[in-house]
């Protein structure tokens, strides 16, 4: 099983999910070292005079990125998407992705994300205006429609095709639902049955029997991961293992759990560095701790700690207790 995204093809069905603030290029390279065959950017705005600010600058930068480099850039005015698409390709994405799925109050409140789906001559028009300013594959990622009485992903799959878009990620949420009640796939599995563009069905996928289930149910051709890797990165390898064997794997060892997430947080130190990097890096270390019965009194004592090297230390002791608690339970 892979993933033809124009003249890519991805061996790996997993996609690892952009979230704001999270799908930094440290957690991505993770992802895709862990088993991810591809992993979308945080969203960029198509505004292309604010890149300048210390937020975007970080989230623009994909120097030494495994390919194909994704991109996924946010708007509602087709010519600044054009142009936030066209920047991007010159920088070294390989892949561009409009985000039409952000629930996100801030977003939508500028007619942009999930917002758009409203307007589908609006959505149309996007769509045209990038697949044309670039000569790399363009993607989509919405959500199942506005709200339970305005499903409308078939349509906007329809006009996707139609103007030239290479992949379809769906979130199995309208934008009414946020992230409340369980996804639905059924949407999904009609968009795979009627298009003929390569589906990524995202929502709820926790486990590796999870993936199978929904890619079984759907017939999409990958599965999107984001929210079941915060603290658990090792998810990509343990579902690409079951998927192409139906074993399921051991989780990692409590000396190779210890090292990811050392080397982890000391790649968010050098990549923001001082101040940043450990601000940064205190919620990625709170969710590799929660998975631990003590781990919040632990956290708790590593939040208050505020340059790089008492951080790793901190981590490094917690850690050390918490995996030793871990092995002598198992």
């Amino acid at each position: 099983m892979s993933l033809k995204i124009g003249p890519w093809h991805i061996e790996s069905p997993l996609v690892l999910a952009p979230m704001a603030g999270i799908t930094d290029r440290p957690f991505r390279t993770l992802c895709r070292n862990m088993g991810a065959g591809l992993a979308v950017s945080e969203m960029i705005t198509s505004e292309t005079r604010l890149w300048k600010s210390r937020k975007t600058s970080t989230r623009l930068a994909i120097e030494g990125e495994q390919e194909p480099v994704s991109i996924q850039i946010a708007g509602n005015d087709p010519a600044m998407m054009a142009e936030a698409a066209r920047e991007n390709a010159l920088r070294g994405a390989q892949i561009i992705d409009i985000n039409m799925g952000c629930p996100a109050k801030k977003v939508c409140s500028k007619a942009a994300g999930s917002a758009l789906l409203r307007d589908e001559t609006l959505v149309r028009d996007i769509l045209q205006a990038v697949v044309d300013s670039v000569d790399i594959p363009v993607t989509l990622k919405i959500r199942t429609g506005w709200d339970h009485n305005n499903r409308n992903a078939l349509t906007i799959a329809r006009l996707a095709e139609e103007c030239g878009i290479q992949a379809l990620s769906i979130h199995g949420r309208t934008r009414a639902d946020g992230f409340k009640g369980d996804a639905e796939y059924e949407t999904i599995r009609q968009v795979c049955s009627n298009s003929a563009l390569p589906v990524i069905a995202n929502g709820d996928i926790t486990s590796a029997a999870h993936a199978r289930r929904v890619l079984e149910q759907t017939n999409a051709a990958a599965v999107m991961m984001g929210r079941a890797a915060l603290g658990r990165p090792w998810i990509f390898r343990e579902t690409r293992h079951y998927l192409e064997t139906g074993e399921i794997l051991a989780p990692p060892t409590p000396d190779e759990q210890y090292r990811l997430i050392m080397d982890h947080i000391r790649v968010i130190h050098e990549f923001y560095g001082g101040v940043q990097g450990v601000r940064i890096a205190r919620k990625h270390i709170g969710w590799y701790l929660r998975q631990f019965a003590d781990g919040e009194q632990w956290r708790r004592r590593i939040v208050r700690l505020d340059n790089n090297e008492e951080q790793l230390d901190g981590l490094s002791l917690s850690l050390d207790n918490l995996l030793q608690d871990q092995s002598r339970v198992a």
